[in-house]
C-alpha cells in the first residue's frame, strides 16, 4: 500500500459526522421542507426555542414564530429566487422565546432538493459585553466622584448644619423655619453622598455558593409586604440551577432594587412581575487584565408589564443621575451595575409598553463548573 493510499484509508476510516459540526456551531441552524415543517434542528436550536427534538421535529415553525414574522419572508424568497437571502437586526418575539435581536441567513438545500437552512445569529450577544464595559466605566467615575465628595462636601456640610442649630437659638419662631430647612437639606445632601460611598468601596466581596431562588424568594416576601402590596407575582424558576458564585446581601439588594422599580413601574390593577431563572449555555465574558475568560450560564430575568421605559433613556439607564422617577437619584441602577459587575456579571435591560425585561448573567460557583466541565470532558 502506498502512503498516498494508506492516508486516504485513514481519512475514511474518521469521517466526519455532519450532524455533530452542525451541533457544535454556536448558533441556531434549523432545516425546514416547503411547507415549513421542522425537520432538523442542532443542539442551539433547541436551546433558542427551550425545546427538545421531539417537541421540533416534524412540527410547523410557525407554532414557534408568529406568521407574520420577517422569518418567513426570508424563506420564502428562497424558495421563489432559489439564492440565499439574509437581513440583519431582526427582532423575534414570542411568549414562549421571548424577545431575540437577530441576523437571520437562510439558503436552499442541493440534496434534498425543497429544504431551507436557516440560520440565526443573536445580536444581542455582542451588545451585552459593549453595554458591560460602558456600565463599569460608569461604575468607575461614580466612584471617583463618591471619594471626592466625600471627603469635601461632608465635612463643610457638618460646619453648616451646626451653624444652622446655633443660629436657631437665636431667632423667632418664623426664622426657625429657615434654619429647620437648612438643617434638613443638609442632612438629605449627606444621605446622598452616603448612598455614592457605597461606590467608592473597591475591596473584593467576600463570595460562597448562593441558592439564588432563596435570594429571590426574600426579595418577593420584602416586596409583598411593603412596596409590593399590590403587585402580582409569578415565578419561573429552573428547580435544577446549581448555585451562583456570589455575595447573597449584595444579590439580595440587587434584585430588591430591581423588583423596586418593577413594582413601581406598574398600576395598582393588573401589575404583574414575572421572576424567572434559567441555565443559559455559551454566555461567557473576559476578565479584565487577563486572557481568562468566565462563564455566566445563569441567567435572572425580572420582568413587569408596566408602561415601558422612554427610548432615549434605554441606552443611558445605568448611568449615574439617570432616572424615570420624580424625586429619585438616578443612583439605584448604577449600583446594580456596580454590584453585577462586581461578580463578573452581566445585566441588560429590553423595554417597550407592556413588557419591561432585566435581565442579568451570573457565574457559577467555579468547584461546580470545574466539575460540569470534567464530566463534559469524559463523556
Amino acid at each position: 500500500m502506498t502512503a498516498r493510499t494508506e492516508t486516504r484509508a485513514l481519512g475514511s476510516a474518521e469521517a466526519v459526522d455532519p450532524r455533530q459540526v452542525l451541533n457544535a456551531l454556536p448558533q441556531p441552524v434549523i432545516v425546514l421542507d416547503r411547507d415549513g415543517i421542522i425537520r432538523f434542528v442542532n443542539f442551539d436550536a433547541q436551546l433558542f426555542f427551550g425545546a427538545g427534538e421531539s417537541m421540533l421535529l416534524g412540527f410547523p415553525l410557525s407554532d414557534w414564530l408568529p406568521e407574520d414574522s420577517p422569518v418567513f419572508s426570508l424563506i420564502h424568497q428562497v424558495f421563489s429566487a432559489g439564492s440565499s437571502v439574509s437581513e440583519y437586526g431582526l427582532t423575534l418575539e414570542t411568549p414562549r422565546i421571548g424577545i431575540h435581536l437577530v441576523a437571520a441567513n437562510a439558503a436552499p438545500m442541493g440534496d434534498p432538493v425543497g429544504h431551507v437552512v436557516l440560520t440565526l445569529q443573536e445580536v444581542s450577544i455582542a451588545r451585552r459585553f459593549d453595554n458591560q464595559l460602558t456600565h463599569r466605566n460608569a461604575a468607575r467615575s461614580v466612584t471617583a466622584m463618591s471619594a471626592m465628595l466625600a471627603h469635601e462636601v461632608k465635612n463643610p456640610l457638618s460646619g453648616i448644619r451646626g451653624a444652622a442649630q446655633l443660629i436657631e437659638q437665636a431667632v423667632g419662631d418664623r426664622d426657625r423655619e429657615l434654619t429647620r430647612l437648612i438643617c434638613e437639606e443638609a442632612d438629605r445632601i449627606v444621605a446622598l453622598v452616603n448612598r455614592m460611598e457605597v461606590f467608592a468601596d473597591s475591596r473584593p466581596i467576600e463570595r460562597a455558593p448562593v441558592n439564588i431562588h432563596l435570594v429571590l424568594e426574600r426579595v418577593r416576601r420584602l416586596a409583598e409586604n411593603g412596596f409590593a402590596r399590590h403587585v402580582r407575582f409569578v415565578e419561573r424558576y429552573d428547580p435544577s440551577l446549581p448555585p451562583v458564585y456570589g455575595n447573597r446581601d449584595q444579590l439580595v439588594q440587587v434584585f430588591l432594587n430591581l423588583v423596586k422599580n418593577a413594582a413601581e413601574s406598574v398600576s395598582s390593577s393588573g401589575g404583574e412581575v414575572i421572576l424567572a431563572t434559567g441555565y443559559q449555555r455559551g454566555v461567557s465574558i473576559a476578565l479584565p487584565g487577563t486572557n481568562q475568560r468566565t462563564n455566566l450560564p445563569l441567567a435572572i430575568t425580572v420582568q413587569d408589564n408596566g408602561p415601558g421605559i422612554p427610548e432615549d433613556l434605554q441606552a443611558h439607564l445605568f448611568d449615574p443621575f439617570v432616572t424615570t422617577k420624580k424625586n429619585g437619584t438616578g443612583l439605584g441602577l448604577a449600583l446594580v451595575a456596580k454590584v453585577i459587575g462586581d461578580h463578573g456579571g452581566i445585566i441588560e435591560c429590553q423595554s417597550r409598553p407592556r413588557r419591561t425585561v432585566f435581565k442579568t448573567w451570573l457565574p457559577m460557583h467555579p468547584e461546580i463548573d470545574a466539575a460540569a466541565l470534567e464530566t463534559a470532558e469524559t463523556v
